[in-house]
């Protein structure tokens, strides 16, 4: 007998070992709103194992083409001003390029080498210097409060300040500014527009409808508030809103990004450091998290977005399958029957039989048939393990 068990062990520790590492995000699916490096984060998203889904909620009006950026940098070229707040280094590069393309590059940098310049933080520093200027000053914690306290401090009262916009509101920084009796001006370096193509915006919506998300990431505040604004014009404003306040996680980069979907009591999560790596980072924490593990028939089960989890290995399940297991996995260990399972299948009409194929699926998936108990004349049970604590998962 000890040999038999000993032989059985090995055999599992083989299976084990050769069966790949389930990475962070495996199973999950995610969606970018970004029109900006949705390149750069869907891969750092799909690296980590989840499947993306690319929905650009805004799209960016090229720089050489904005008449309005074109007219503030004349602007500021033939009256000058005395203050210049520089907020993204994309943003400050970009806008020096496209002064070189109209041929106002070497006037707008002669204008801004007399002026006291502002960088909100080190990024922009180096962007500032790149270009052969140097800030003045540049506050450590990269925050606009901070930027707006000096110039308070110094007195902005009959002072010309340039603010260098980046598609994102600054609430409260401008108009604390004319308060305190400066004229600015914004410098809109990039402008969002809604995209040519509505049709992966639909689709994501679509899927937070029906939950195919498990969550949506965010990294501008007008994207945040295009998506929400799309889904009013489709009549479905209140469905969205009641996904993303509960089963569907909503991942901004930063606090501003946050403002429209907070003010609509959307629950947020943001990671300590505004930037994408650290957004990845946040999402590997959280998804996996918020999954319960489950034991069951001397196995432990995580049931993912449209994958699950047995033992360390991944199994992809059919959204047909998903469905029937997420039914069961309410109330593990209880017998569900053939009718409930069947009103959780999508589109299955009446006949039952369509439960019995899918649940030979499932447990084709699975690799473990014995994780699901059909129970004669009644229904199928998660086979729980009997001193498994039944009130832990059982989702009341």
């Amino acid at each position: 007998m000890y040999e038999q068990q000993q032989e059985h062990g090995e055999q599992e520790q083989t299976a084990s070992a050769s069966a790949p590492a389930v990475r962070p995000l495996d199973g999950f699916t995610v969606g970018v709103t970004a029109a900006r490096r949705a390149e750069e984060l869907g891969a750092l998203l799909e690296r980590r194992g989840a499947q993306v889904l690319h929905a650009p909620a805004l799209r960016i009006v090229p720089l050489p083409d904005d008449t309005e950026l074109l007219a503030v940098t004349r602007d500021l070229i033939g009256h000058p001003p005395d203050v210049v707040v520089a907020t993204t280094a994309i943003g400050f590069r970009g806008w020096v390029e496209a002064a070189e393309g109209w041929g106002l590059g070497e006037a707008l940098l002669d204008r801004l080498t007399g002026v006291e310049l502002l960088a909100r933080g080190p990024k922009v520093r180096g962007a500032i210097r790149a270009a052969g200027l140097t800030e003045k000053w540049s506050p450590a914690s990269e925050s606009m409060a901070e930027v707006l306290d000096r110039l308070l401090a110094e007195g902005v009262s009959g002072r010309r300040v340039a603010v260098q916009l980046h598609g994102e509101p600054l609430p409260g920084f401008v108009e604390a500014l004319r308060a305190g009796g400066a004229e600015v001006i914004g410098v809109p370096v990039y402008r969002w527009m809604p995209p040519e193509d509505i049709g992966p915006v639909d689709r994501l919506l679509d899927a937070v409808l029906a939950r195919g998300l498990d969550a949506v990431t965010f990294t501008s505040a007008p994207a945040a508030a295009s998506l929400l604004r799309r889904a009013g014009e489709r009549g479905i404003r209140e469905e969205v809103l009641a996904a993303l306040r509960q089963e569907v996680l909503t991942v901004c980069v930063g606090p501003v990004t946050a403002i429209p979907l907070e003010a609509e009591d959307i629950p947020t999560l943001q990671p300590e450091r505004f930037r994408l790596g650290p957004l990845v980072q946040l999402l590997c924490r959280e998804l996996p998290s918020r999954v319960r593990p489950l034991p069951v028939a001397g196995q432990r089960l995580e049931i993912r977005g449209h994958a699950v989890v047995v033992d360390g290995a991944l199994r992809p399940v059919p959204p047909a399958g998903m469905a029937l297991l997420r039914t069961l996995a309410r109330r593990p260990g209880w017998v569900v029957s053939r009718a409930d399972l069947l009103r959780a299948l999508p589109g299955a009409g009446s006949d039952e039989h369509a439960v019995e194929t899918a649940m030979a699926r499932l447990r084709v998936a699975l690799g473990a048939p014995k994780l699901i108990q059909t129970v004669v004349k009644r229904g199928y049970r998660l086979s729980l393990d009997p001193h498994a604590d039944t009130d832990k998962y059982s989702g009341e």
